[in-house]
């Protein structure tokens, strides 16, 4: 995808007591891990060590082990490479279409804890074939320089002395992810000619380091003429950097008497699993305290590892009569679990776009022996209490 919020001894690794639920990419925190892959004289750091403990972890954990394909792994130059034509008849149906992938201790604790990851600091979305941006985070280089909601992209200065070359033009040609918002780990400035409403601006935007800010601005009270305000929040990604802002709009709800929230998970792909439980508590822990909220499911290797979460009231619970979720293809995994979690409970609906479908969810693997790698695996099937899962088509907006 084009990504500019630079946004797939045969002791077993140890498993990372983090669940995450995100559609692409991430992770969270982990314990002290020191066992892994690697035998005889492999270098368990080197590429076949790699290899084997993609095998190895595998074939134990993988929620679908008995469907990875059968390859060889010195058929293929990196890990990574090798664990995708593993998992290929899982991508085939939509089932695990790059959900599980290799990545470092460091980068998984950074991008899921504050969020933290090298880039401008936008999201964008298509009207056929033209860029918009979707979204700008408050403080980054997009924000700071101009770059707003809903401006359309004309042109891009690439910085190669050519000056603005169309977006029609670098999609006609091929442009690259690379080239036309450069590589995803150096400071790149590029020039960005945009349009809304008319009115045509060019941007300059440096890269830096920026942290995502887990809702998009504060929670709103619309006023209703002799009602209760209607409550609207804008939640970006399930990180921890989410958990005391998510606390602190639900008092600002609560005290103001909200019955009716607007729930805004368009942008939403997932992260993780202790931060929706908070959401769950949060929005439904007084109107069902006690009940099953949802289902961890492992395969039948590590059923000792199936968990159920419960609603429970905790100091900042307030209860909505009715959620309205505005969703769309990119709402995924944490936002699904959260939505099918709550709708026996509460009164709801999607407004919106059908949701992309992800009903599961990654555990994180270290390899260990001094190596920095981290496996993400689809390692469990989320369901809510009440047993219902298996959303891979997605969930419906329910105007249609």
């Amino acid at each position: 995808m084009i990504e500019v919020m630079a946004q797939r001894a045969r002791q077993l690794p140890v498993f990372v007591s983090c669940l995450l639920l995100a559609a692409c990419g991430g992770g969270g925190g982990s314990q002290d891990s020191s066992s892994g892959s690697g035998s005889g004289s492999v270098d368990p750091c080197s590429v076949a060590g790699q290899k084997e403990f993609v095998s190895e972890t595998a074939e134990s954990w993988y929620y679908w082990y008995d469907e990875l394909a059968d390859v060889n792994p010195d058929d293929y130059a990196t890990a990574q490479a090798y664990l995708d034509a593993l998992t290929a008849p899982l991508a085939a149906d939509s089932r695990d279409p790059g959900f599980s992938y290799l990545t470092t201790v460091e980068a998984d604790e950074a991008r899921f804890t504050s969020g933290t990851y090298y880039g401008f600091g936008f999201r964008y979305g298509f009207v056929g074939d033209d860029f918009y941006f979707a979204d700008t985070f408050e403080g980054s280089p997009a924000y700071l320089g101009g770059l707003r909601r809903g401006q359309r992209l004309l042109a891009v200065d690439l910085g190669d002395g050519n000056g603005f070359e169309t977006w029609d033009s670098l999609v006609a040609r091929g442009a690259t992810n690379t080239e036309i918002f450069g590589p995803s780990d150096e400071a790149v400035t590029r020039g960005f000619r945009v349009e809304l409403d008319g009115v045509t601006q060019d941007v300059s935007v440096t890269k830096a380091e920026i942290e995502t800010p887990p809702l998009a601005g504060e929670p709103i009270l619309i006023e209703r003429e002799g009602l209760s305000p209607v409550g609207y929040l804008h939640f970006r990604t399930f990180i921890d950097s989410a958990d005391q802002p998510l606390r602190n709009a639900a008092v600002t709800f609560a005290q103001a008497g909200v019955t009716d929230l607007v729930f805004d998970l368009r942008y939403n792909g997932g992260g993780l699993l202790r931060v929706a439980d908070t959401v769950l508590n949060l929005l439904g822990g007084d109107v069902a305290n006690g009940s099953a909220s949802y289902i961890v499911d492992f395969n039948d290797k590590h059923n000792n590892q199936d968990e159920t979460g419960y609603f429970a009231s905790i100091p900042q619970t307030f209860t909505p009569l009715r959620i309205a979720f505005i969703t769309r293809e990119g709402t995924a995994s944490a936002s699904e679990m959260v939505i099918n979690g709550l709708a026996p409970h509460i009164e709801i609906a999607l407004i919106g776009e059908d949701t992309y479908g992800k009903a599961v969810g990654q555990s994180a693997f270290d390899q260990g022996q001094g190596c920095d790698t981290r496996l993400r695996l689809i390692s469990f099937e989320i369901q809510n209490g009440e047993g219902q899962g298996g959303s891979y088509p997605g969930l419906h907006d329910t105007g249609r």
